[in-house]
């Protein structure tokens, strides 16, 4: 009996002496978040512009997170309009700023989405790991990110997308043949009309790299204007011709993008449902973190800075496009073509200058070549579960020319809504890394 009540105490001894462990939170963990919230924008189809917004909030409350304390990072706070008042780290308060960043990321993400349930449970099974590791220590960071969390979001929700909410619909125009009109199969209401007037974080205003005007619309088959319809008509030929050997279809169909893709089937419509295009390069972004080994804080700085990037080219491009309002190549071709043509990818429903994959595309090359250096070779799986192989890349700008362009292999944009569109994000890219001082 002795015996027994002495191995008992001692072991009683030896759970209460255990050191408790410190939480590992692991750059795979963050990225995985972000796939969630990638999900969950495929889920509850969100547009590009949206998705953008979606993507920043989270990525910067958890940046401001690692960068309290920090010898290699800056706080963006004075840097990005509005944002001040971070809650002050103590560096005794025995914070984990990996969980805390997490902690906050998962915050301002759910309050960005309509399934919180599934941000909740991807966050309830973290929570519980981190619990079960060190309660002490996960209660202390989780207070502290849910802190700086608020900050965000409070900031968050001064940036005009509420009253964007209450604003009219974009209004057609029949009888002016130059402005975009809503095109088949489902003839959607212009998206997001009145994007340009959110508040932008790094760029003075939406309209401070306004690209070079839009070719004048004309149906004299000498004027400029025209020639670039029949430009869209003569590729998507040529294309028709080589079939599935042509890599102009295979670029085109990786990088189409498309969240909401109308599918009809005798009597049914229904959508299929994709990433964005945020949601790509967010994927790059991964890959580019998995392929040079970065750790948690560079991994967030990345995601940060690109979703930063992406968030201002829509602003930034959607200003453009309800300005110019110009006319989709499939409206053109099928009022002075052939009627029945109808391009490789169905048409996004929003005005066609400048093209929005050239400008985001282009910062989010920009940006990231700032933090991973020129010349990055990596491989993009990111179209994988959508059934499409994975493609080679030299470098981001190599794959940021190749998506520009598969918008023109797609029968979506002229040629001069690409090329300009590529200056227009190359400007953005260029004024956020020369503005932005992330790194000490």
């Amino acid at each position: 009996m002795k015996s027994k009540l002495l191995i008992l105490t001692i072991l009683i001894v030896l759970v209460s002496c255990k050191k408790e462990t410190k939480i590992v939170v692991t750059p795979e963990e963050y990225g995985a978040s972000i796939d969630n919230v990638t999900q969950i924008i495929i889920h509850d189809i969100f547009s590009p512009p949206v998705a953008s917004r979606i993507y920043a909030y989270p990525n910067i409350a958890a940046y401001e997170v690692i960068a309290q304390n920090n010898k290699t990072y800056n706080s963006l706070q004075k840097q990005l309009k509005g944002l001040d008042s971070i809650p002050v780290l103590d560096e005794k308060s025995g914070v984990n700023k990996n969980v805390a960043a997490l902690v906050a990321h998962l915050e301002v993400s759910k309050t960005l989405v309509f399934s919180e349930d599934l941000i909740e449970k991807f966050r309830d099974s973290l929570y519980t790991k981190w619990q079960n590791q060190n309660e002490k220590e996960f209660e202390i960071s989780k207070e502290y990110g849910l802190k700086v969390a608020e900050r965000v979001k409070k900031w968050m929700g001064k940036d005009n997308y509420k009253q964007t909410r209450t604003l009219p619909k974009y209004s057609v125009y029949a009888n002016k043949p130059e402005r975009w009109q809503p095109t088949p199969p489902a003839y959607m209401d212009g998206v997001e009309p009145h994007w340009s007037e959110i508040r932008t974080m790094v760029i003075d205003s939406s309209s401070q790299f306004k690209p070079a005007p839009a070719l004048p619309y004309s149906t004299d088959k000498n004027s400029p204007f025209y020639k670039q319809v029949l430009e869209v008509f003569d590729i998507s030929k040529m294309m028709i011709e080589k079939g599935d050997s042509s890599e102009e279809i295979k670029i085109a169909q990786f990088w189409d993008c498309n969240p909401y893709v109308t599918v009809n089937q005798g009597h049914m419509m229904f959508a299929k449902k994709k990433i964005t295009p945020g949601g790509h390069w967010m994927g790059i972004t991964k890959i580019a973190c998995k392929t040079s080994k970065a750790n948690f804080e560079k991994t967030v700085y990345a995601y940060t800075a690109t979703s930063i990037g992406l968030f201002e080219s829509f602003i930034s491009c959607w200003d453009e496009k309800y300005r110019s309002n110009v006319v989709r190549p499939e409206t053109v071709i099928n009022q002075s073509i052939d009627e029945d043509w109808r391009p490789l990818l169905q048409t996004p429903p929003f005005p066609e200058y400048t093209s929005g994959h050239s400008v985001a595309s282009t910062c989010s090359a920009t940006v990231l070549t700032s933090v991973f250096g020129d010349n990055f070779a990596y491989l993009d799986d990111t179209e994988l579960p959508f059934g499409l192989p994975s493609r080679s890349y030299k470098s981001f700008f190599l794959a940021s020319k190749e998506a520009s362009m598969s918008r023109f292999y797609g029968g979506i944009h002229y040629k001069a809504a690409i090329e300009n569109g590529i200056v227009q994000g190359s400007k953005i890219g260029d004024y956020i890394v020369k503005k932005l001082k992330f790194i000490k």
